[in-house]
């Protein structure tokens, strides 16, 4: 990956609906150029896809919280996915370093079904107990940078 690549990998991130060729004149190529460079993103896993960004709250799942899952005995990450894959609330899933073994962000929409993804959560089988901070506001919440 060059600084092409990089560039291209910015204009697209700011606006992946940019064609190659409003692309390509960003970063000096030609549109089948760019396509060229954009597959080759693609193909060795940079560029992971496209997609839209959506605003969770507008789509009345504003109420987000940061869990600490402590599990029963030792348990391995695979099985930790496993058992957080089913619940639609999990957007994201971490193993960490220190006492917990994994930290969950959960989404719902509101404090009552946050509860209630808590509990299914807790009575998940290798659950041994969780600690759980609920989100007031977003102070931060930048992409990647190139």
């Amino acid at each position: 990956m060059d600084s092409i690549d990089q560039r291209i990998i910015s204009c697209l991130m700011a606006n992946a609906r940019s064609s190659y060729a409003d692309i390509g004149k960003g970063v000096g190529l030609s549109a089948p150029a760019v396509k060229r460079r954009v597959d080759k993103l693609l193909d060795t896993g940079v560029l992971r896809g496209f997609t839209a960004v959506v605003d969770p709250e507008r789509l009345g799942w504003g109420t987000e919280a940061l869990v600490e899952v402590h599990c029963r005995g030792n348990v391995a990450p695979h099985d930790i996915q496993q058992h957080l894959e089913p619940m639609a609330e999990v957007r994201a899933a971490y193993t960490v370093s220190g006492a917990a073994d994994a930290i969950v962000h959960l989404r719902a929409a509101n404090i009552h079904h946050l509860e209630t993804a808590l509990e299914r959560l807790r009575a998940v089988e290798i659950v041994d107990r969780t600690v759980s901070t609920v989100v007031l506001s977003r102070l931060l919440d930048r992409p990647p940078a190139p």
